[in-house]
């Protein structure tokens, strides 16, 4: 019993050393494994291409802020790859010690306290490596941007050289200014060699700015000169012997100093040609601006001169013939006026108007008369003389579009006095037709609104007889007369029509009601009701009504039945 008891205990005592050696063996594995990747991660920051970064950014020969921002970042590197590197290092050793220690909750804490410092090392060489490439491609672009100013001042030079002679004037102060571009240039290098960044970057910059600034300006002078030394020259020449040419022809220009003009742009050309001297090239420009438009201005002063001469000679003639043909016109309408208005009333003014018309042609003539001698002498410009040919054509051309409009408006007073004595006999002839027409129905009386309205048709046709019997027909009152006896028929025909249908159709009622005078007392009543409407009072309107209405209520549809044969042969009946 004893004996099995220690047994027992015994291999208790075995089995739980032998699950803590698993444990502690499996934990030592584990830490060991976390261990490695510790060393392997340290390992790939010192692989890391920082250091030739560094070497690379040294033999830029950075200068000025890029040059400080290298050191600040370089210090970072070399604090982090001493200290840092250092401090890991360290607890690294320390993982190592307790976990062969077996110190395994110690050496987990150790480890997660080596992850976290590693983790920062990673980060700030993050941002190390970030610097120096940001560093480095500044300092590249940077590079760049002073070997374009340098290829920009070897093309400047070489432009120099080769094509001096497009410069002018200014070829030597633009040579200075070259130079001393170059002077730049030269001291920025000797200040980068020897250390000086800050004065260096300095210098750098105003040779940059100046190069591109001189740039632009050799790029300006070329064309600016061009036109001092060739193309206003040679314009100027050109109007000189033109203006010449003109004065020979006993031109006279409109503008009081041409031939000043024309010295004052010689000398505003040499004043030019001395700014460019100088390089002052915005005043050149300018000035240069100035002097194109005024040669312009006198190009179009001869321009405009010589076309006018040639409208002026193909239209003087044509000017005179056409004010004599617009007084000769004027005056054969005066006459014609003044017989028409024997015969006519003029209700628009024509006699003021024609007058009128005549001043207007006399103001043309008189001043074409004072142009005239003018033109003889070569006293007055051409373009002056073409202005007034222009405005006399537009005065003499309405003044002709009105004549032909009165003279038309005459012509139609005669036409349309014949138009309206036809009408006024056909009018007639209607009114005649429509008494024939109610005569022939010889029907017991008419009513007394129709007669009023029969006699005022007939009071104005006689009154439009009257007008068109005048010594001095007034037309306007005959059209609006005519007008009116024409709606006043329509309305008569209309009338005659509809109380000629109304009487015919009481009687076509009246003796089919007749059927019904024995056997109905109210169709006997209605019809004497319509024989003394009809025979007495000549109401046929109503007396249509009262036998219709009657006659429909002993025999419904009758009324409609009978109407509608009265109008299929109303040829026959009436």
């Amino acid at each position: 019993m004893g004996s099995n008891l220690i047994l027992g205990i015994v291999i208790a005592i075995v089995v739980l050393a032998a699950v803590v050696y698993g444990i502690g063996f499996f934990m030592r594995k584990k830490n060991q494994e976390k261990l490695k990747a510790l060393e392997d991660r340290k390992k790939s920051l010192f692989d890391s291409s920082i250091k030739e970064d560094i070497d690379a950014i040294k033999k830029m020969r950075l200068v000025g802020q890029s040059q400080s921002n290298f050191k600040e970042w370089e210090q970072k590197w070399e604090q982090l790859s001493t200290d840092k590197f250092a401090e890991l290092e360290s607890q690294i050793f320390e993982i190592e010690n307790l976990n062969e220690a077996f110190r395994f909750v110690k050496a987990k804490a150790a480890v997660e306290k080596a992850q976290k410092t590693m983790d920062d090392i990673e980060e700030e060489i993050g941002k190390v490596r970030q610097g120096f490439k940001e560093l480095r491609e500044s300092e590249e672009r940077n590079s760049l941007k002073v070997q374009q100013a340098m290829d920009v001042y070897e093309e400047m030079k070489q432009a120099l050289r080769d094509n001096g002679d497009q410069f002018g004037p200014a070829f030597a102060e633009v040579q200075k200014q070259v130079k001393s571009v170059e002077s730049e240039f030269t001291q920025f290098i000797t200040l980068n060699t020897s250390g000086d960044p800050v004065e260096a970057r300095d210098i750098l910059e105003s040779a940059e700015k100046r190069t591109f600034e001189l740039e632009e300006l050799m790029r300006k002078i070329p064309d600016e000169y061009e036109k001092l030394h060739k193309t206003f020259p040679e314009q100027l020449e050109e109007i000189e012997e033109g203006y010449q040419t003109l004065m020979a022809q006993e031109y006279i220009l409109p503008v009081g100093n041409f031939a000043q003009d024309i010295q004052q742009l010689h000398h505003r050309v040499e004043h030019s040609l001395e700014d460019l001297e100088k390089v002052e090239i915005s005043t050149v420009e300018a000035a240069n601006i100035e002097t194109a438009d005024q040669i312009d201005q006198l190009y179009d002063v001869m321009e405009r001169e010589i076309e006018a001469k040639n409208y002026v000679t193909k239209n003087r003639k044509a000017v005179a013939d056409y004010i004599q043909h617009a007084t000769s016109n004027n005056r054969q309408l005066l006459i014609e006026l003044d017989h028409t208005s024997q015969t006519y009333t003029l209700n628009h003014n024509e006699l003021a108007r024609v007058r009128g018309f005549q001043t207007e042609i006399e103001e043309v003539s008189r001043r074409n008369d004072s142009v005239d001698p003018q033109l003889e002498a070569h006293e007055i410009p051409y373009s002056e003389v073409q202005s007034f040919y222009k405005e006399a054509y537009r005065i003499l051309d309405g003044v002709e579009s009105e004549q032909v409009e009165i003279d038309q408006a005459i012509r139609e007073l005669r036409k349309g006095e014949k138009v309206a004595q036809q009408q006024a006999e056909d009018l007639e002839f209607e009114l005649r037709n429509l008494k024939r027409l109610v005569e022939k129905q010889r029907l017991p009386g008419l009513p007394g609104d129709y007669l009023n309205y029969f006699y005022g048709v007939t009071d104005r046709l006689e009154e439009l007889d009257d007008s068109l019997n005048q010594i001095r027909v007034d037309m306007d009152e005959v059209n609006e007369m005519v007008v009116l006896c024409k709606e006043d028929l329509s309305i008569l025909t209309e009338k005659t029509h509809d109380m000629l249908d109304e009487a015919a159709l009481t009687e076509q009622m009246m003796q089919h009601a007749n059927r019904y005078r024995h056997s109905h007392a109210e169709v006997k009543a209605s019809i004497e009701r319509t024989f003394d409407l009809f025979y007495y009072e000549y109401r046929y309107k109503d007396a249509l009504d009262e036998i219709g209405t009657a006659l429909e209520r002993v025999e419904p549809g009758a009324f409609k039945r009978i109407e509608d044969f009265y109008y299929e042969n109303r040829e026959e009946l009436v």
